[in-house]
């Protein structure tokens, strides 16, 4: 979804469209969840904070008059979300706790080693990679959602590849 249906979008929700809120929350709520995960690592979790954060949106709905790049604003707020969620639990999730998520392919195995593959390496390359190619966001919006320079994001962004491929077995 492009910026200018999601202002589209937002300004229907601000007026009262649920069918609005429904697209939106259809459109966006598999990349969304996906940053979520891969930052909390457990699924129940996920979900919840990707409830919270559409119900923020339903009850206070955005106006994007005021937000220059509303994509880019509502996966800020569900990274801030989930980085909170973190910080308020005060215990680690096991590992064995961690189920799969729905992916493009319909290769569980692959799917099964690249979630492997992603939690060996560092968790902020790990959401790089998400935005990237989950959200598809570009080196400078990415910078601005993790407040980094963008010339870092690129470069772990390559940096990442590299160790999934070597993990991945090239």
């Amino acid at each position: 979804m492009n910026n200018s249906v999601l202002t589209q979008r937002l300004n229907a929700i601000l007026n009262g469209d649920e069918k609005a809120f429904e697209e939106l929350y259809t459109d966006l709520k598999v990349p969304i969840y996906t940053i979520i995960y891969r930052i909390i690592w457990n699924d129940v979790e996920s979900e919840d904070v990707l409830q919270e954060l559409f119900f923020k949106l339903f009850t206070s709905p955005l106006n994007p008059a005021n937000i220059k790049n509303p994509r880019a604003y509502i996966f800020q707020m569900a990274r801030h979300l989930a980085i909170d969620k973190i910080r308020k639990d005060t215990n680690d999730i096991p590992l064995d706790e961690i189920t799969d998520i729905t992916y493009p392919s319909e290769d569980i195995a692959l799917n099964v080693d690249i979630e492997d593959a992603l939690k060996q390496i560092h968790s902020d390359e790990c959401e790089i990679i998400t935005l990237r190619i989950i959200g598809g966001f570009k080196y400078r919006e990415i910078a601005k959602i993790m407040k980094i320079p963008q010339g870092t994001v690129k470069w772990k962004y390559k940096e990442a590849i590299k160790k999934l491929k070597k993990i991945l077995g090239g």
